[in-house]
């Protein structure tokens, strides 16, 4: 005990984030007393995502670990990063909805909160048991966060939905990490890989049956086909900022986990989990493109279209490497920026309108330009097209999975984002080609005059902030490609 580092310095950037949890949930239970108004929740929170964003760059360069269970070096800070940008972009873009949908804003802003020091601890943990209590702290998080809406009873539905399923799941993965341990006897990450580096008798088959589980487990984390059933009910119920960190925190997460796992314990044996991830990764790739084209619900639109991108985020799994893992880094970001835009020009949109149905966002262009300006190149980052950042990121990504030897797995992802063109187009078709009127419009026609609407200003700053993003990734990565790579270095040493 005396050679551990306990160094909790270390730790501020998740220190910061649950003392504002804390300070969040008090100072809403005692708002009366300390006469303060609901309305100064989302800006504490921003505040200490902010203050947490700062620390983690601070702490940008250092190499060190915490008690032997948590590591703090490029590949961390990477993700401690995109952690509290994006809870801070989702609070900003969304207070307005939050306050007029969600009951209990203190519970509702603290769960946010405690749900990215659980993502932090997903992506910095360098023991099994440590990963688990991350993936539960956000777990826990978003099960509350989800059925917290005010007067929809789908937000109960699905929080029902997603913690019985999530139970399951983490049931699963648990019993699998235990087969690990008992396989590899250890459950720090690098003995794992000395141990199983060096073999143990009679060990195979607890390892594979564990090395199943932990796949299992970890792609529902995800939402890889097959076990992505919880994903359209649950975005779907859920209030839409909880469904936009379901989309970006909770993915990120995830494949936070799934490098540090794959590309360190796991990868002595990768030759006993490299095929299952390539099939899961065709399948998930096919599932998700396909039922996205039958959805009339924008949410559950993005739920399988995010499924689809959870596909081509496999294959850097399939093919690890420092080449891969710097790849789909860079596509987590730009696929971040990308989703967070759509879903806050959805978010200002339901604020107007109160609905998500694609349908009704029939002429968008003509009420609201700019928002039908952002969705539209929001949507079209997504599957990937020129001069933005989903096809940087995407290519970039596609390209180190054909140099890692997948080569027809690549080609099943360019089919596979053909197919997503064409739900995207289904929306934009709604937002630029039909009139507000039901009518297709007519290029002959004298302009009808129809009433606009504005965006707050907040909407405004998100949704200008992200587009500016998407363009600028998507022409100049340099410096995304510079953090990615530092990460992906720390990460193989």
């Amino acid at each position: 005990m005396s050679d551990l580092n306990f160094n909790y310095a270390l730790l501020l950037p998740e220190i910061i984030l649950a003392a504002t949890g804390g300070i969040v949930l008090l100072s809403d239970a005692f708002r009366r007393e300390l006469k303060l108004g609901r309305n100064m929740l989302p800006w504490i929170t921003v505040a200490g995502a902010v203050l947490a964003t700062l620390a983690s760059v601070a702490q940008a360069g250092i190499v060190e670990d915490f008690a032997g269970i948590v590591l703090v070096d490029a590949f961390t800070t990477f993700f401690r990063v995109l952690f509290g940008l994006t809870l801070a972009v989702v609070v900003i873009g969304s207070h307005e909805y939050v306050a007029k949908q969600i009951r209990g804003q203190g519970e509702f802003y603290t769960m946010l909160l405690f749900a990215t020091v659980g993502a932090s601890f997903m992506a910095m943990s360098t023991e099994l048991i440590t990963a688990y209590v991350g993936i539960e702290l956000l777990s826990f998080s978003l099960y509350v966060a989800v059925s917290l809406a005010k007067s929809d009873p789908r937000s109960g539905e699905a929080g029902l939905k997603y913690v019985l399923l999530g139970g399951l799941a983490s049931a699963i993965l648990l019993y699998g990490l235990s087969l690990v341990y008992g396989a590899a006897g250890s459950t720090d990450y690098a003995t794992i890989a000395k141990n199983l580096s060096e073999g143990r008798d009679g060990m195979h088959a607890p390892l594979l049956m564990g090395l199943t589980m932990v796949i299992a487990g970890l792609g529902f984390k995800a939402s890889a086909v097959p076990f992505h059933m919880w994903t359209p009910d649950a975005y779907e119920g859920a209030p839409l900022p909880v469904t936009a960190v379901l989309s970006a925190t909770s993915k990120a997460a995830a494949f936070a986990v799934l490098l540090r796992l794959f590309g360190g314990p796991f990868l002595p044996a990768i030759a006993d989990w490299q095929g299952t991830i390539a099939f899961l990764a065709v399948l998930t790739m096919v599932v998700g493109n396909l039922i996205a084209i039958q959805q009339h619900n924008i949410k559950r639109l993005l739920a399988y279209s995010s499924i689809g991108q959870v596909g081509f985020m496999l294959m850097a799994i399939v093919t690890i490497s420092d080449a891969s893992t710097s790849a789909v880094l860079m596509h987590l970001g730009g696929y971040l920026i990308t989703n967070l835009a759509v879903f806050m020009g959805v978010i200002a949109f339901y604020n107007q309108t109160g609905s998500e149905e694609i349908a009704d966002m029939k002429g968008l262009a003509e009420t609201n330009p700019f928002l039908a300006l952002v969705i539209a190149a929001g949507l079209f980052s997504l599957a990937g097209m020129p001069l933005l950042a989903g096809f940087t990121t995407k290519f970039i990504l596609f390209q180190a999975a054909a140099y890692g030897g997948y080569l027809w797995l690549v080609g099943v992802a360019v089919v596979a984002s053909t197919v997503s063109l064409y739900y995207y187009l289904m929306v934009i078709k709604q937002i630029y080609v039909i009139q507000t009127d039901g009518s297709l419009l007519d290029p002959q026609a004298h302009d009808v005059v129809v009433p606009r609407w504005r965006l707050t200003w907040t909407g405004y700053l998100t949704t200008a902030t992200l587009l500016v993003a998407m363009v600028v990734v998507g022409l100049w990565v340099a410096p995304l490609a510079h953090a990615a790579d530092s990460a992906a270095k720390a990460l193989f040493g």
